[in-house]
């Protein structure tokens, strides 16, 4: 059932954010005179279609992982002399630029709409506390320290551990100074320290946990919440509101004990004490045996923890009014935007792993995660996404986008168009390095797995 949940949360991500994108292409070449030929949702045979007044034909097809828009080209096909001045070829260098620039400006203009709807709505976050820091990492060096609220990163304010996350990865194999405005039992203060080259791991990037920092947390009692059907626990008598006492006589003081325990007796009889309705009895409970993809072997019953409620001063609530939303709408996708591109330097110049690089596996199990987990996070991963879209599709690549962009804008300076053979060296280039990233970003996919 997951793999046919990533599979559907894939294909409407991306159906909405190509959707987007060729939309914007479509709008502006209607208004530049172009005649648009075909805008289809989706690749391959049209499943329904249908025409409107201006003769553009607009089909859903079998294919839902992507779009085009077909326009009237003199390249693609003779045109009838009556209608070459609605031909894509015939329009000023200007216009075509604006035509081609609309598709990723689509994507930011979404992003934008996104975020504000979100600062509209409100959220409710978890401020960014620092529980506990790892010895001997960046944030024991710069200063970190239990109990501290971080308040800003290299200036920029944060409000959640999102907004810390996405600072750490700005920062990644970098050697100079990073700072934090922090506060705790001694007031508002300021920390800096060298990076020293930190660096994400190349398999599953954490920033937070590898830069040191692991977040405050409610400490939650061993008590059991849901517990699978036909699972150990339930075979034992085990139910939920049970409060695990004891294992083979020896206390359990919260829920990662417990874990702890479990874990490491796989095959192994626990004489389990719990609390149940005012009274203690014994249960007898053997962890079924599970295999992890790094070869460990665990023990797990089949429950799961009972969630307590976060201290209300743990908790931010971020809303804003209409008006006011705007701007941060823009401050996050700008923040987006410069994040995506430092990546993509990072990666030229060696400083952030291409192992990081994610393709198609990787976003729809990202989507089917995020769609799972709320509103809120799914539009969060839309707006990030359609940005990337949007910051990709202007890179001067050929056959992106920003290479046709750079095609017209050199068309414009010279008075005349690059010449077809130019184009098409710069066209197999273009899809020879486009490929080589789709088949790296799939290797990555399949390595995760």
């Amino acid at each position: 059932m997951t793999v046919v949940q990533s599979l559907l949360a894939l294909a409407v991500t991306l159906g909405i954010l190509v959707t987007l994108h060729e939309f914007g292409h479509f709008w502006v070449a209607r208004r530049c005179g172009v005649k648009v030929l075909r805008f289809s949702v989706g690749f391959g045979k049209p499943l329904y279609s249908w025409y409107d007044r201006h003769g553009t034909e607009f089909a859903v097809a079998a294919i839902p992982l992507g779009g085009y828009v077909k326009m009237l080209d003199e390249r693609e096909a003779p045109v009838p002399e009556e209608l070459r001045d609605q031909a894509f070829t015939s329009k000023a260098p200007s216009r075509r630029i604006a035509i081609a620039a609309a598709g990723p400006i689509a994507n930011f203009l979404f992003a934008i709409f996104a975020y504000w709807l979100i600062s509209v709505i409100g959220v409710t976050t978890v401020a960014p506390v620092v529980g506990s820091v790892v010895p001997g990492s960046v944030a024991e060096r710069v200063g970190l320290r239990s109990g501290m609220e971080i308040q800003a990163v290299d200036g920029h304010s944060v409000a959640s551990w999102r907004d810390v996350s996405m600072r750490l990865l700005e920062r990644t194999g970098e050697q100079s100074d990073i700072r934090f405005s922090v506060t705790g039992d001694r007031g508002q203060g300021s920390l800096a320290g060298r990076l020293g080259g930190w660096r994400l791991s190349d398999e599953t990037p954490d920033p937070l946990g590898e830069f040191g920092i692991q977040p405050w947390r409610p400490d939650l009692p061993a008590v059991l919440g849901q517990i699978s059907d036909g699972g150990q626990a339930a075979a034992a008598g085990l139910r939920t509101g049970d409060r695990v006492v004891s294992v083979d006589g020896e206390p359990v003081a919260n829920w990662d004990a417990l874990v702890d325990v479990v874990r490491r007796s796989p095959d192994t009889a626990l004489s389990v004490t719990v609390a149940r309705d005012g009274d203690t009895r014994t249960l007898q409970v053997t962890p079924a045996r599970r295999t992890l993809e790094n070869g460990e072997v665990i023990g797990f019953i089949g429950a799961g923890v009972q969630m307590v409620e976060w201290p209300e001063d743990k908790l931010r609530t971020i809303s804003y009014g209409p008006l006011a939303a705007i701007p941060e709408a823009i401050q996050e996708t700008w923040a987006d935007t410069r994040l995506t591109l430092v990546a993509i330097q990072k990666m030229i110049t060696g400083l952030l792993s291409p192992s990081n690089l994610s393709g198609p596996i990787t976003i729809a199990k990202a989507a089917e995660a995020s769609a799972s987990s709320g509103f809120e996070d799914f539009v969060r991963f839309l707006a990030y996404l359609s940005v990337s879209l949007g910051v990709l599709n202007l890179l001067p690549v050929p056959v992106l986008d920003g290479g046709h962009i750079v095609y017209y804008a050199i068309e414009a300076v010279r008075r005349k168009p690059v010449s077809e053979a130019a184009q098409a060296v710069g066209l197999r280039i273009g899809m020879a390095l486009i490929l080589t990233l789709m088949v790296f970003a799939l290797y990555n996919d399949l390595m995760r797995l």
